[in-house]
């Protein structure tokens, strides 16, 4: 089993140093899962909100949120990430919403927490959004599903 790289020989937390790693392009891919009242999903997708463009404001609230990881998570390192994306899907069957967030760049250290973070700020922003007509929303299954590069390689959730 892989060692905790945040936790010194002392057994204290601490900042990793990434100055002798190579440069690489990396890749992560993560998701949140919203579940609500059919209700609630349809205000959304009928553009009824009386907030705005539920989906619009949680795409750029992910993207900001993955800029800011660094001051949010505590022994991140800041990165100058070169590509954000957050898509939200909506499933009317299931009444759900799926939030997908993708963050690149090419550095150091990965970007595993900057797609978990867009994609868990976009799900809060979809409940602060809609919790005047439902505060029951549940924000479900968050996880990582994709990273590329690194010396740990690559990594895919088996779906």
């Amino acid at each position: 089993m892989a060692k905790l790289t945040h936790i010194n020989s002392k057994g204290e937390a601490h900042m990793v140093d990434v100055s002798s790693k190579d440069e690489s392009i990396r890749e992560a891919r993560a998701e949140a899962v919203i579940h609500m009242k059919p209700e609630t999903l349809s205000i959304i997708m009928s553009g009824q909100n009386h907030k705005g463009d539920v989906f619009a404001t949680a795409r750029i609230a992910g993207i900001q949120a993955a800029k800011k990881t660094w001051d949010l998570i505590p022994l991140c390192h800041p990165l100058l990430l070169s590509k954000v994306e957050v898509n939200l899907y909506a499933d009317e069957k299931s009444h759900q919403v799926r939030v997908e967030s993708l963050c690149r760049l090419s550095g150091k250290t990965g970007v595993e927490m900057e797609a978990l973070t867009a994609a868990s700020v976009a799900a809060l922003t979809v409940y602060d959004m809609c919790k005047a007509v439902q505060k029951d929303i549940v924000i479900g299954q968050i996880r990582l599903l994709e990273k590329q590069g690194g010396k740990s390689g690559h990594f895919k959730v088996e779906i």
